[in-house]
Protein backbone atom coordinates (compact mmCIF):
# COMPACT_ATOMS: atom_id res chain seq x y z
CA UNK A 1 0.00 0.00 0.00
CA UNK A 2 1.48 3.28 -1.08
CA UNK A 3 1.99 5.92 1.57
CA UNK A 4 0.64 8.63 -0.72
CA UNK A 5 -2.66 6.76 -0.94
CA UNK A 6 -3.07 5.73 2.70
CA UNK A 7 -1.95 8.72 4.74
CA UNK A 8 -1.49 8.85 8.50
CA UNK A 9 -4.91 10.47 8.88
CA UNK A 10 -6.68 7.81 6.80
CA UNK A 11 -5.07 5.03 8.83
CA UNK A 12 -5.95 6.76 12.12
CA UNK A 13 -9.59 7.29 11.14
CA UNK A 14 -9.80 3.67 10.02
CA UNK A 15 -8.37 2.41 13.31
CA UNK A 16 -10.88 4.55 15.20
CA UNK A 17 -13.69 2.92 13.20
CA UNK A 18 -12.22 -0.54 13.82
CA UNK A 19 -12.19 -0.19 17.61
CA UNK A 20 -15.64 1.42 17.62
CA UNK A 21 -17.07 -1.48 15.65
CA UNK A 22 -15.43 -3.97 18.01
CA UNK A 23 -17.40 -2.30 20.81
CA UNK A 24 -20.67 -2.07 18.86
CA UNK A 25 -20.59 -5.57 17.39
CA UNK A 26 -19.78 -7.13 20.76
CA UNK A 27 -23.31 -6.08 21.67
CA UNK A 28 -25.19 -6.47 18.37
CA UNK A 29 -25.93 -10.23 18.67
CA UNK A 30 -27.02 -9.97 22.33
CA UNK A 31 -28.88 -6.64 22.30
CA UNK A 32 -32.38 -8.09 21.68
CA UNK A 33 -31.80 -10.86 24.24
CA UNK A 34 -30.57 -8.35 26.84
CA UNK A 35 -33.50 -6.02 26.28
CA UNK A 36 -35.94 -8.91 26.66
CA UNK A 37 -34.17 -9.98 29.87
CA UNK A 38 -34.76 -6.57 31.47
CA UNK A 39 -38.43 -6.53 30.57
CA UNK A 40 -38.65 -4.96 27.09
CA UNK A 41 -41.39 -6.36 24.87
CA UNK A 42 -40.86 -6.90 21.15
CA UNK A 43 -43.04 -3.83 20.46
CA UNK A 44 -40.98 -1.68 22.86
CA UNK A 45 -37.74 -2.89 21.26
CA UNK A 46 -39.14 -1.86 17.87
CA UNK A 47 -40.09 1.59 19.16
CA UNK A 48 -36.64 1.96 20.75
CA UNK A 49 -34.81 1.12 17.53
CA UNK A 50 -37.14 3.31 15.49
CA UNK A 51 -36.53 6.38 17.64
CA UNK A 52 -32.78 5.71 17.74
CA UNK A 53 -32.56 5.44 13.95
CA UNK A 54 -34.67 8.58 13.47
CA UNK A 55 -32.29 10.51 15.74
CA UNK A 56 -29.27 9.17 13.86
CA UNK A 57 -30.84 9.97 10.50
CA UNK A 58 -31.79 13.57 11.17
CA UNK A 59 -28.58 14.36 13.04
CA UNK A 60 -26.34 13.11 10.20
CA UNK A 61 -27.61 15.83 7.90
CA UNK A 62 -27.49 18.57 10.52
CA UNK A 63 -23.99 17.84 11.81
CA UNK A 64 -22.64 17.23 8.32
CA UNK A 65 -23.81 20.67 7.26
CA UNK A 66 -22.47 22.15 10.51
CA UNK A 67 -19.05 20.67 9.78
CA UNK A 68 -19.00 22.33 6.35
CA UNK A 69 -20.29 25.64 7.71
CA UNK A 70 -17.74 25.84 10.54
CA UNK A 71 -14.90 24.43 8.38
CA UNK A 72 -14.17 21.93 11.14
CA UNK A 73 -13.96 18.14 10.95
CA UNK A 74 -12.03 16.76 13.93
CA UNK A 75 -14.27 18.12 16.76
CA UNK A 76 -17.29 16.39 15.21
CA UNK A 77 -15.36 13.16 14.72
CA UNK A 78 -14.07 13.23 18.30
CA UNK A 79 -17.42 14.09 19.90
CA UNK A 80 -19.28 11.51 17.84
CA UNK A 81 -17.04 8.62 18.78
CA UNK A 82 -16.96 9.72 22.44
CA UNK A 83 -20.77 9.72 22.64
CA UNK A 84 -20.95 6.21 21.22
CA UNK A 85 -18.27 4.95 23.60
CA UNK A 86 -19.96 6.29 26.74
CA UNK A 87 -23.37 5.01 25.67
CA UNK A 88 -22.22 1.39 26.06
CA UNK A 89 -21.89 1.25 29.88
CA UNK A 90 -24.95 3.52 30.16
CA UNK A 91 -27.04 0.61 28.85
CA UNK A 92 -26.05 -1.51 31.86
CA UNK A 93 -25.95 1.05 34.70
CA UNK A 94 -29.74 1.33 34.95
CA UNK A 95 -32.52 -0.72 33.38
CA UNK A 96 -35.39 1.79 33.49
CA UNK A 97 -37.01 2.09 30.04
CA UNK A 98 -36.46 5.89 29.89
CA UNK A 99 -32.74 5.41 30.68
CA UNK A 100 -32.31 2.67 28.06
CA UNK A 101 -34.00 4.96 25.52
CA UNK A 102 -31.58 7.75 26.48
CA UNK A 103 -28.50 5.50 26.24
CA UNK A 104 -29.51 4.09 22.84
CA UNK A 105 -30.27 7.57 21.55
CA UNK A 106 -26.87 8.84 22.72
CA UNK A 107 -25.21 6.00 20.79
CA UNK A 108 -27.04 6.80 17.56
CA UNK A 109 -26.57 10.53 18.05
CA UNK A 110 -22.84 9.86 18.20
CA UNK A 111 -23.04 8.20 14.80
CA UNK A 112 -24.95 11.18 13.46
CA UNK A 113 -22.43 13.68 14.81
CA UNK A 114 -19.39 11.99 13.28
CA UNK A 115 -20.50 10.42 9.98
CA UNK A 116 -20.44 13.39 7.59
CA UNK A 117 -17.29 14.95 9.07
CA UNK A 118 -15.43 11.62 9.15
CA UNK A 119 -16.21 10.82 5.51
CA UNK A 120 -15.22 14.37 4.56
CA UNK A 121 -11.86 13.82 6.30
CA UNK A 122 -11.31 10.70 4.18
CA UNK A 123 -12.31 12.57 1.02
CA UNK A 124 -10.09 15.56 1.82
CA UNK A 125 -7.08 13.26 2.30
CA UNK A 126 -7.06 11.85 -1.22
CA UNK A 127 -7.74 12.54 -4.89
CA UNK A 128 -10.62 11.31 -7.11
CA UNK A 129 -8.51 8.56 -8.69
CA UNK A 130 -7.85 6.98 -5.28
CA UNK A 131 -11.27 7.39 -3.64
CA UNK A 132 -12.17 3.72 -4.15
CA UNK A 133 -9.02 2.57 -2.37
CA UNK A 134 -9.39 5.00 0.52
CA UNK A 135 -13.07 4.38 1.22
CA UNK A 136 -12.54 0.67 0.61
CA UNK A 137 -9.67 0.57 3.11
CA UNK A 138 -11.75 2.40 5.70
CA UNK A 139 -14.71 0.06 5.22
CA UNK A 140 -12.38 -2.92 5.43
CA UNK A 141 -10.90 -1.80 8.75
CA UNK A 142 -14.35 -0.91 10.06
CA UNK A 143 -15.59 -4.39 9.14
CA UNK A 144 -12.59 -6.12 10.73
CA UNK A 145 -13.91 -4.65 13.97
CA UNK A 146 -17.37 -5.95 13.08
CA UNK A 147 -15.90 -9.45 12.79
CA UNK A 148 -13.81 -9.25 15.98
CA UNK A 149 -16.63 -7.94 18.18
CA UNK A 150 -18.97 -10.97 17.93
CA UNK A 151 -15.99 -13.30 18.51
CA UNK A 152 -15.29 -11.53 21.79
CA UNK A 153 -18.97 -11.78 22.69
CA UNK A 154 -19.06 -15.51 21.92
CA UNK A 155 -15.95 -16.18 24.01
CA UNK A 156 -17.22 -14.12 26.94
CA UNK A 157 -20.66 -15.73 26.96
CA UNK A 158 -19.06 -19.17 26.63
CA UNK A 159 -17.31 -18.65 29.96
CA UNK A 160 -19.96 -16.42 31.55
CA UNK A 161 -23.39 -17.44 30.17
CA UNK A 162 -26.10 -14.85 30.62
CA UNK A 163 -23.78 -12.10 31.94
CA UNK A 164 -25.04 -9.56 29.42
CA UNK A 165 -24.65 -6.49 31.61
CA UNK A 166 -20.93 -7.14 32.13
CA UNK A 167 -20.51 -7.33 28.35
CA UNK A 168 -21.81 -3.77 28.05
CA UNK A 169 -19.20 -2.56 30.53
CA UNK A 170 -16.43 -4.42 28.66
CA UNK A 171 -17.55 -2.86 25.36
CA UNK A 172 -16.65 0.54 26.81
CA UNK A 173 -12.91 -0.16 26.61
CA UNK A 174 -12.49 -0.57 22.82
CA UNK A 175 -14.77 2.48 22.49
CA UNK A 176 -12.46 4.39 24.83
CA UNK A 177 -9.42 3.39 22.76
CA UNK A 178 -11.21 4.66 19.63
CA UNK A 179 -11.97 7.99 21.31
CA UNK A 180 -8.38 8.30 22.48
CA UNK A 181 -7.08 7.80 18.93
CA UNK A 182 -9.16 10.76 17.71
CA UNK A 183 -6.92 13.07 19.76
CA UNK A 184 -4.07 12.25 17.35
CA UNK A 185 -6.04 13.64 14.39
CA UNK A 186 -4.99 17.07 13.18
CA UNK A 187 -7.42 19.61 11.81
CA UNK A 188 -6.58 21.03 8.39
CA UNK A 189 -6.43 24.80 8.51
CA UNK A 190 -9.34 26.18 6.50
CA UNK A 191 -10.36 29.80 6.93
CA UNK A 192 -14.00 30.10 7.88
CA UNK A 193 -16.11 33.10 6.95
CA UNK A 194 -16.16 35.63 9.81
CA UNK A 195 -19.98 35.82 9.74
CA UNK A 196 -20.50 32.04 9.71
CA UNK A 197 -23.65 30.85 11.43
CA UNK A 198 -24.54 27.40 12.64
CA UNK A 199 -27.30 26.08 10.33
CA UNK A 200 -30.80 25.27 11.51
CA UNK A 201 -31.53 21.66 12.45
CA UNK A 202 -33.40 20.84 9.23
CA UNK A 203 -31.72 23.35 6.93
CA UNK A 204 -29.66 20.56 5.35
CA UNK A 205 -32.86 19.55 3.52
CA UNK A 206 -32.39 22.62 1.30
CA UNK A 207 -29.20 21.08 -0.09
CA UNK A 208 -31.21 18.99 -2.56
CA UNK A 209 -32.32 22.09 -4.50
CA UNK A 210 -28.82 23.50 -4.89
CA UNK A 211 -26.99 20.20 -5.39
CA UNK A 212 -25.53 19.13 -8.74
CA UNK A 213 -27.78 17.18 -11.10
CA UNK A 214 -25.48 14.09 -11.08
CA UNK A 215 -25.74 14.07 -7.27
CA UNK A 216 -29.54 13.94 -7.49
CA UNK A 217 -29.45 11.06 -9.98
CA UNK A 218 -27.00 9.14 -7.80
CA UNK A 219 -28.72 9.70 -4.45
CA UNK A 220 -32.16 8.98 -5.91
CA UNK A 221 -30.92 5.57 -7.03
CA UNK A 222 -29.10 4.86 -3.78
CA UNK A 223 -32.16 5.72 -1.69
CA UNK A 224 -34.38 3.59 -3.91
CA UNK A 225 -31.97 0.73 -3.27
CA UNK A 226 -32.17 1.40 0.46
CA UNK A 227 -35.95 0.94 0.33
CA UNK A 228 -35.42 -2.66 -0.82
CA UNK A 229 -32.45 -3.34 1.48
CA UNK A 230 -33.87 -4.45 4.83
CA UNK A 231 -31.86 -5.19 7.97
CA UNK A 232 -29.33 -8.03 7.87
CA UNK A 233 -31.24 -9.41 10.84
CA UNK A 234 -33.69 -10.92 8.34
CA UNK A 235 -30.87 -12.93 6.77
CA UNK A 236 -29.96 -14.28 10.21
CA UNK A 237 -33.60 -15.04 10.98
CA UNK A 238 -33.85 -16.97 7.71
CA UNK A 239 -30.93 -19.12 8.84
CA UNK A 240 -32.62 -19.73 12.18
CA UNK A 241 -35.77 -20.84 10.35
CA UNK A 242 -33.66 -23.58 8.77
CA UNK A 243 -32.74 -24.83 12.26
CA UNK A 244 -29.16 -23.57 12.26
CA UNK A 245 -27.83 -23.21 15.83
CA UNK A 246 -27.21 -19.84 17.51
CA UNK A 247 -23.46 -20.48 17.31
CA UNK A 248 -23.76 -21.31 13.62
CA UNK A 249 -25.84 -18.19 13.00
CA UNK A 250 -23.32 -15.89 14.72
CA UNK A 251 -20.50 -17.75 12.96
CA UNK A 252 -22.14 -17.02 9.60
CA UNK A 253 -22.37 -13.35 10.54
CA UNK A 254 -18.67 -13.31 11.45
CA UNK A 255 -17.82 -15.06 8.17
CA UNK A 256 -19.75 -12.44 6.20
CA UNK A 257 -17.90 -9.61 7.97
CA UNK A 258 -14.53 -11.26 7.32
CA UNK A 259 -15.28 -11.55 3.60
CA UNK A 260 -16.48 -7.93 3.59
CA UNK A 261 -13.33 -6.77 5.40
CA UNK A 262 -10.85 -8.69 3.24
CA UNK A 263 -12.52 -7.72 -0.05
CA UNK A 264 -13.07 -4.00 0.62
CA UNK A 265 -9.62 -2.66 -0.23
CA UNK A 266 -8.99 -4.87 -3.33
CA UNK A 267 -12.42 -4.07 -4.72
CA UNK A 268 -11.89 -0.38 -3.95
CA UNK A 269 -8.63 -0.51 -5.91
CA UNK A 270 -10.37 -2.34 -8.75
CA UNK A 271 -13.13 0.29 -8.72
CA UNK A 272 -10.52 3.02 -9.22
CA UNK A 273 -9.41 1.16 -12.35
CA UNK A 274 -12.72 0.13 -13.92
CA UNK A 275 -14.81 3.01 -12.56
CA UNK A 276 -16.74 3.52 -9.35
CA UNK A 277 -20.04 3.44 -11.23
CA UNK A 278 -19.27 0.06 -12.77
CA UNK A 279 -18.35 -1.44 -9.42
CA UNK A 280 -21.51 -0.09 -7.78
CA UNK A 281 -23.73 -1.55 -10.52
CA UNK A 282 -22.01 -4.95 -10.25
CA UNK A 283 -22.57 -4.90 -6.50
CA UNK A 284 -26.29 -4.14 -6.90
CA UNK A 285 -26.83 -7.03 -9.30
CA UNK A 286 -24.92 -9.31 -6.94
CA UNK A 287 -27.22 -8.24 -4.08
CA UNK A 288 -30.25 -9.01 -6.25
CA UNK A 289 -28.91 -12.48 -7.04
CA UNK A 290 -28.27 -13.26 -3.37
CA UNK A 291 -31.74 -12.14 -2.25
CA UNK A 292 -33.51 -13.96 -5.08
CA UNK A 293 -31.71 -17.14 -3.97
CA UNK A 294 -31.96 -16.76 -0.21
CA UNK A 295 -35.55 -17.90 0.31
CA UNK A 296 -34.91 -21.13 -1.61
CA UNK A 297 -31.70 -22.16 0.15
CA UNK A 298 -31.90 -24.88 2.80
CA UNK A 299 -28.36 -26.23 3.26
CA UNK A 300 -25.58 -24.79 5.40
CA UNK A 301 -23.23 -24.98 2.39
CA UNK A 302 -25.70 -22.91 0.38
CA UNK A 303 -25.86 -20.27 3.09
CA UNK A 304 -22.05 -20.14 3.24
CA UNK A 305 -21.91 -19.41 -0.51
CA UNK A 306 -24.63 -16.76 -0.27
CA UNK A 307 -23.00 -15.02 2.71
CA UNK A 308 -19.69 -15.05 0.84
CA UNK A 309 -21.35 -13.34 -2.14
CA UNK A 310 -23.15 -10.97 0.23
CA UNK A 311 -19.81 -9.92 1.69
CA UNK A 312 -18.54 -9.22 -1.84
CA UNK A 313 -21.65 -7.15 -2.55
CA UNK A 314 -21.12 -5.07 0.61
CA UNK A 315 -17.46 -4.47 -0.21
CA UNK A 316 -18.35 -3.29 -3.71
CA UNK A 317 -21.09 -0.82 -2.73
CA UNK A 318 -20.86 0.65 0.79
CA UNK A 319 -17.60 2.59 0.50
CA UNK A 320 -17.97 3.01 -3.26
CA UNK A 321 -21.25 4.93 -2.93
CA UNK A 322 -19.68 7.47 -0.56
CA UNK A 323 -16.63 7.75 -2.81
CA UNK A 324 -18.95 8.57 -5.72
CA UNK A 325 -20.80 11.20 -3.69
CA UNK A 326 -17.55 12.83 -2.57
CA UNK A 327 -16.35 12.98 -6.19
CA UNK A 328 -19.56 14.63 -7.40
CA UNK A 329 -20.11 17.10 -4.55
CA UNK A 330 -18.16 20.32 -4.20
CA UNK A 331 -15.24 19.88 -1.80
CA UNK A 332 -16.62 22.56 0.52
CA UNK A 333 -19.93 20.67 0.77
CA UNK A 334 -18.70 17.08 1.12
CA UNK A 335 -19.97 16.57 4.68
CA UNK A 336 -23.35 18.12 3.78
CA UNK A 337 -23.70 15.93 0.68
CA UNK A 338 -22.85 12.74 2.56
CA UNK A 339 -24.91 13.85 5.56
CA UNK A 340 -27.98 14.47 3.41
CA UNK A 341 -27.70 11.03 1.82
CA UNK A 342 -27.01 9.13 5.06
CA UNK A 343 -29.83 10.95 6.85
CA UNK A 344 -32.42 9.75 4.40
CA UNK A 345 -30.73 6.35 4.09
CA UNK A 346 -31.24 5.81 7.84
CA UNK A 347 -34.94 6.67 7.61
CA UNK A 348 -35.43 4.62 4.44
CA UNK A 349 -33.69 1.64 6.08
CA UNK A 350 -36.20 1.79 8.89
CA UNK A 351 -39.05 1.81 6.35
CA UNK A 352 -37.46 -1.07 4.42
CA UNK A 353 -37.16 -3.25 7.52
CA UNK A 354 -40.73 -2.45 8.57
CA UNK A 355 -42.10 -3.40 5.15
CA UNK A 356 -39.90 -6.53 5.04
CA UNK A 357 -41.27 -7.62 8.42
CA UNK A 358 -44.86 -7.17 7.21
CA UNK A 359 -44.12 -9.10 3.98
CA UNK A 360 -42.47 -11.91 5.93
CA UNK A 361 -45.43 -12.14 8.32
CA UNK A 362 -48.18 -11.94 5.69
CA UNK A 363 -46.71 -13.53 2.55
CA UNK A 364 -43.77 -15.57 3.79
CA UNK A 365 -40.00 -15.43 3.73
CA UNK A 366 -39.60 -16.46 0.07
CA UNK A 367 -41.87 -13.69 -1.19
CA UNK A 368 -40.10 -11.09 0.98
CA UNK A 369 -36.68 -12.00 -0.41
CA UNK A 370 -37.97 -12.20 -3.99
CA UNK A 371 -39.58 -8.75 -3.82
CA UNK A 372 -36.37 -7.26 -2.43
CA UNK A 373 -34.20 -9.00 -5.03
CA UNK A 374 -36.44 -7.99 -7.92
CA UNK A 375 -36.61 -4.41 -6.67
CA UNK A 376 -32.83 -4.09 -6.51
CA UNK A 377 -32.57 -5.65 -9.98
CA UNK A 378 -34.64 -2.69 -11.22
CA UNK A 379 -32.38 -0.28 -9.31
CA UNK A 380 -29.37 -1.82 -11.09
CA UNK A 381 -31.09 -1.27 -14.45
CA UNK A 382 -31.81 2.35 -13.43
CA UNK A 383 -28.09 2.92 -12.81
CA UNK A 384 -27.22 1.36 -16.15
CA UNK A 385 -29.58 3.82 -17.85
CA UNK A 386 -28.34 6.95 -16.05
CA UNK A 387 -24.70 5.88 -15.82
CA UNK A 388 -23.49 8.48 -18.33
CA UNK A 389 -25.08 11.28 -16.30
CA UNK A 390 -22.91 10.50 -13.25
CA UNK A 391 -19.88 12.57 -14.25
Amino acid sequence: MKARVLTRTIILVSLVSLFTDVASEMLYPVMPVYLRSIGFSVILIGILEGIAEAVAGLSKGYFGQSSDALKKRVPFVRAGYALSAFSKPMMAVLTYPWWIFLARTVDRLGKGVRTGARDAVLSDETTPEHKGKVFGFHRGMDTVGAAIGPVFALLFLWFFPGEYRMLFFLAFFPGLIATGLTFFLKEKKITASPDVRRPGFLSFLKYWKCSAVPYRYLVSGLLLFTLFNSSDAFLLLAIKDKHVSDTGMIGMYIFYNLVYAVASYPLGALADRIGLKTMLICGLFLFAGVYLSFGFTASVAGFVVLFFLYGIYAASTEGISKALISNIADKSETATAIGFYTSFASIFSLLASSVAGILWFTLGVKVMFMISGAGVMLVGIYFLIISKKLV
